[in-house]
């Protein structure tokens, strides 16, 4: 069982591009508090967060385009309503 995504025992799930630009969102507003402080374990966290936030604005580049493969090939995700999978097996 999936705890965050939708899946078949989880129909309120969130699809995993939107949990990804929650995520990015919360770690903008973490780095919006700590720009200016100058302490090198701020900038060292900082420049963290930053390659953070690349990789996690190519995931959901990754997950949009998966979500729009599967829409192309087998229409709308109706996992929501309750609906099979799309792919795998369940």
């Amino acid at each position: 069982m999936t705890h965050f995504l939708v899946s078949d025992e989880n129909p309120a799930g969130h699809k995993l591009e939107d949990l990804l630009c929650n995520l990015r969102a919360d770690i903008i507003n973490r780095c919006n508090k700590i720009t200016n402080d100058q302490r090198p374990e701020a900038m060292a966290v900082l420049a963290n967060n930053v390659k953070i936030l690349e990789h996690l604005t190519e995931s959901i580049h990754l997950a949009t385009e998966s979500t729009k493969m599967l829409d192309r090939s087998f229409g709308p995700s109706t996992a929501e309503q309750g609906g099979p999978a799309r792919i795998g097996v369940s």
